[in-house]
């Protein structure tokens, strides 16, 4: 690895090796390379980020393993990669001498975040938040050059962040994080994610984060004209994406259960709320009100514990905005009392494909599973389309030898 003169500085070479990776990509070059890049996706659910890393978003980069503790995930992921995900407790898994962890160039996966979300009242000392540890095991095992690691925000700066980052510079990787937020990639949706990256060869803090696609229309409304500014921004830089532009095409859901009909209609059904529910969604038709707007609209329809809580939770029986990108999906979506999930015009949650649109999951993903098994995977999931993005970066740290 070179630079082409001794007056070029690391960051005109850096900002060429990115331009070379976007534009290949964009053409699907990439996608067409003759020589495969490895991957193991450790935890890794429905296996949103393997898509991002895959050819179907202009990759190439082919998933050899996979694990996950979850049967319904290993049946999403197997009809959608192959029959190579072993379902399961990862330490078991390790600890039986007779699975094997093949050679792979890069490990992703995220270990479950609820040890460390702020809805988990009792993280402190919950034993998941030690789990990063077999994934390391699978790292070493593999051989891997580089490996990502993605989580709640909250693991940033936290105790368990610490020993993270210790062991992996103690195996050789020189490692940097960030907290990354699904909208500024494309994904029609404000969810923040944090991702930790490592790599044996070069520093990853001079060329991760990954540059935004996307922009807040609210915060920079100017269209960018150069190829990189000085904020990160591509050339090709657009709005955020909104939830008009991911479901307006949707009719109304039909039904209560998942449907055999053809992608995207088959997940695009409702429920049977009671009619006080159907008051409530009634009460409070803008887009943009929540459950103060009820309390002040109809406070006979509001429930007592939410009268008695005078803060927090605005976001709570909420409806989408049109014009703005969707709020963060969670696993139960399809519940208006945990979040923002209204329709934005229709008096409904939001439905089990809108919510797989909202992550960036084309229509064409096979899910497996009950109707509440495919919430938590949508839910559960990292946008393929923000994982697109840190395959950029990825695919970058791995050709850099190359050139």
């Amino acid at each position: 690895m070179k630079y082409e003169t001794q007056s070029e500085t690391n960051n005109q070479w850096l900002v060429r090796e990115e331009e070379r990776v976007y534009k290949s990509r964009t053409e699907g070059k990439l996608a067409r390379k003759c020589k495969r890049i490895r991957l193991i996706d450790a935890f890794a659910g429905a296996g949103g980020m393997t898509l991002g890393f895959s050819k179907s978003f202009g990759h190439a980069f082919d998933s050899v393993w996979a694990n996950d503790f979850n049967d319904y995930c290993v049946k999403t992921y197997s009809a959608n990669f192959g029959e190579h995900c072993l379902s399961g407790d990862i330490v078991d898994i390790l600890n039986d001498s007779s699975v094997l962890i093949p050679q792979a160039d890069v490990v992703i996966g995220g270990p479950p975040c609820q040890g460390f979300s702020l809805l988990n009242k009792n993280r402190e000392g919950d034993p998941r938040k030690q789990l990063w540890r077999p994934y390391f095991e699978i790292v070493e095992r593999s051989g891997a050059g580089v490996f990502v690691m993605e989580n709640v925000p909250q693991l940033l700066g936290s105790f368990e962040h610490g020993e993270i980052m210790g062991t992996a510079e103690a195996m050789g990787f020189k490692v940097w994080g960030d907290v990354l937020c699904a909208a500024d990639y494309g994904v029609p949706q404000t969810r923040r994610r944090a991702f930790i990256i490592g790599c044996r060869f070069f520093d990853p803090a001079l060329v991760f984060p990954p540059r935004k696609t996307h922009f807040n229309p609210k915060q920079n409304g100017k269209q960018l004209t150069l190829p990189f500014d000085n904020n990160g921004h591509l050339k090709e830089v657009q709005k955020w994406k909104t939830v008009r532009d991911a479901i307006e095409d949707l009719p109304p859901p039909e039904g209560t259960e998942i449907r055999n009909v053809q992608s995207p209609l088959d997940l695009h059904f409702g429920r049977n709320p009671t009619e006080l529910s159907r008051k409530r969604y009634r009460a409070i038709p803008n887009e943009g009100m929540n459950r103060f707007d009820l309390q002040r609209i109809a406070p006979e329809l509001t429930p007592k514990c939410w009268i008695r809580k005078k803060s927090g939770g605005t976001d709570l029986f909420g409806r989408l905005w049109w014009d703005r990108p969707a709020f963060t999906i969670r696993t139960e979506f399809y519940k208006p009392e945990k979040g923002r999930s209204l329709h934005p015009k229709q008096h409904r949650p939001i439905t089990h494909r809108e919510a797989a649109r909202f992550q960036s999951f084309p229509d064409d993903f096979i899910f497996k599973g009950s109707k509440i098994e495919i919430a938590k995977q949508i839910g559960n999931a990292v946008p393929p389309l923000l994982a697109a993005r840190v395959a950029d970066v990825v695919y970058m740290l791995l050709t850099l030898e190359d050139r």
